[in-house]
This record gives C-alpha cells, structure tokens and sequence, in this order.
C-alpha cells in the first residue's frame, strides 16, 4: 500500500502525541513492507528529504508568523497536494481545521481520520471557535470512508452522536524499565522525591487544581510541570505560583528517555486532561511505571480502569499526595506493565491499522 500520513507538525517528534503517533507507525508501516509517506510544515527543523525509510513531504506553512490562519493554510494544502499523487490510503490524524477540507478529497484514495478526542469542548478555545471545531466533528464523521476512535469513550460518542461506525485502535507506548537514576541530577531530582505532571499547559488539562491540590496537602517535595511555557494559560499559571518556589516549569522535553525516567522515578504523575479521547502521555506514563492519579473521566477510566488513583477537585489530589502507599504502586504499576505488552504495543497497533486499511480497499473493490 501507499499511505500518507497527514494532520501532524511533522516528524521526528518535536511537539506531541499525534507526532509520536506518526513517527512511531510510519516506522512499522515500513517495516511491513509498504510505502509510507509524511506531510510535514517546511519550517519544520528536519529538513531532510526522509526519515529513515519514511519519506517526507514539506508544505508551506509557516505556522510561527501566521498563527491559526498557516495552520488552516497547511491543511488544505495537504489535501489539494494529496489529490495529485497516487496514494492508496490517507491517514488523517485529527480533524481541526483538516475537516474543513474534506470537500476537496478525491475517490481514487481512501481518507481514514483518526477522530482524537472532542475538540469542541476545549475551553482554550471561544466560542466561536468550539462551534467550529463541532462543525468539523460533524464532517470528518460524515466524509471520512473510515474512522479510527483511540478510546472507547470516543467510539461510543460517534456511534450515538452520529450513527457511524469507527475501528477501535489505541496509541501505543514502548516499555521502559527504569534504571538511570542519574538522569534525574541534571534536572536537581531524586528517586521519589518529586511529583510530575506531563501535558499542554491548557485550561482542560486541569493544572491548577492539580497544583493547588498539592499546595493544599503541605507537600515539602517538589513538583515538576513539563511543557511549553509560552502559551497564554501557561503564562497566567507560571505568574499565579511565582511565589511557590518548589513548583517548577520545565518548559518542553522531548527527549523520550528522559521523559519516562522522569515519569517512572516520580512519586505521583498527575495525568489532568479531560476531553479525550486516549492521551499518548497517559500511555507512556503506564508504560514508564509511572505512579498515576488522574482526572477522573471516562477517558481515562477507559484506559486505567482501576490501575490509577483518580481525582475530580483540590480536596482530592490533597488526599492523593498525602495518602501515598508505596504497596498501592508496586500493584498498579505492575498492572499498567501488563495492559501496554497486551494492549498497546507499536507493532501490533501498526498491523490493526494496516488491516482496517486493507478491509476498506477490499469493500471499495467490491463496490
């Protein structure tokens, strides 16, 4: 098959999940034996023509000087650019602004999207936007010839809201079996000793109750906050715990290695977000031995089921941080070890991809 992958910032990683997600799958795609190629903004620091066995396609974009408007530049680009080439399948990973675009899709390629969570409830967003991105919702089910749901949550969501049916295929993560305490020194961090959140520094995502949840429980170890700092939310929380010399922001790691270690060695990871769907940080944190508390949503029920603490408000993480048990982790994360080997393994989410692929061409064919 020839794929193109679409939707992301481009590979390698320098951003997020979709990223990692692209990255990750178009490897085993190749592996596999199929010919995969990633569209990616030409101010993308990678300006090689392919990574690895992947090639790259660059897209005018240039996100950092026109803000939302390259970003709706970009995709539509993609899906003018797609229509010319001779792809078998496109993969489209999320659907804000990309569904705007839909109408531009032609019948010689099948245009799968991978729905993510509810972009629409992303209070980041006015309200003008969120009708948006529920328009987009609406036709990325309704254009798409397949859907791919990375939670279950979200599969019913399409399933009720639009009558459509979507394949149920989640992130995947690689096992990390910590044993570099070393790491930790350059970040001035010791084994147990701290507490880690991993996320976008966005309202939805819950940050400050986790970090007024922490300051309520008198907690005289640190806690670490890792992402980028220069959105607007992050700059109102950094302003708000100027005062708070133990909570400190990290800015954005990318590095995977030093993510898990930092991950795995903390004494609770706090997972915040809330509007779905699986959240690749949530997966690599299981997959690190993370210690995890997170929102309690049924996004994230569906991924830990009861192998997390879970917290709704202040009082909650409070009692979390101030209730700790080493036996708890020792149980969840063994648990969580278990669910990544048996359910979210690259490889295998690669080849649940690949056969959705092939059942959507044989029913094309069939037609």
């Amino acid at each position: 098959m020839k794929i193109a992958i679409l939707g992301t910032r481009g590979i390698p990683n320098n951003y997020g999940g979709a990223e990692q997600n692209a990255e990750l799958l178009s490897k085993y795609f190749c592996n596999m034996g199929h010919e995969v190629v990633v569209y990616s903004p030409d101010d993308h620091p990678y300006d090689k023509p392919n990574y690895g066995a992947v090639s790259i396609r660059r897209i005018f974009c240039h996100e950092h000087l026109f803000k939302i408007a390259g970003t709706f530049l970009y995709d539509m680009l993609c899906m003018l650019d797609v229509r010319s080439k001779n792809y078998d399948i496109i993969l489209q990973l999320g659907y804000v602004p990309a569904a705007a675009f839909f109408f531009l899709k032609s019948s010689r390629y099948i245009l799968v999207t991978n729905m993510d969570g509810l972009e629409w409830k992303r209070s980041k967003w006015n309200r003008v936007l969120q009708m948006f991105a529920k328009y987009c919702e609406t036709t990325a089910a309704r254009r798409s010839d397949g859907l791919i749901a990375d939670n279950l949550a979200i599969r019913d969501h399409l399933q009720q809201m639009y009558g459509v049916y979507s394949r149920y295929i989640s992130y995947g993560a690689e096992i990390v079996k910590l044993g570099e305490p070393q790491l930790l020194q350059q970040y001035q961090l010791s084994e147990r000793k701290y507490y880690c959140l991993i996320a976008r520094l966005e309202p939805e995502n819950n940050i400050e109750i986790i970090l007024d949840g922490y300051l309520q429980s008198g907690s005289e170890m640190d806690f670490i906050v890792i992402g980028n700092t220069t959105t607007p939310h992050a700059i109102q929380l950094q302003r708000k715990y100027t005062g708070q010399p133990r909570i400190r922001f990290l800015g954005g790691i990318y590095n995977y290695k030093n993510l898990s270690h930092l991950r795995g060695f903390a004494r609770l990871y706090f997972h915040g977000h809330s509007v779905g769907g699986t959240n690749p940080s949530l997966i690599e944190a299981m997959a690190s031995g993370a210690y995890i508390a997170a929102h309690n949503n049924p996004f994230n029920q569906t991924v830990l089921g009861d192998n997390a603490k879970y917290f709704s408000d202040i009082s909650d993480v409070s009692q979390i941080i101030q209730n700790y048990s080493d036996t708890d982790r020792e149980l969840i994360t063994a648990a969580n070890y278990t669910v990544i080997e048996n359910e979210h393994r690259w490889e295998d989410l690669a080849r649940k991809h690949l056969n959705y692929f092939s059942e959507l061409m044989t029913a094309k064919t069939a037609k």
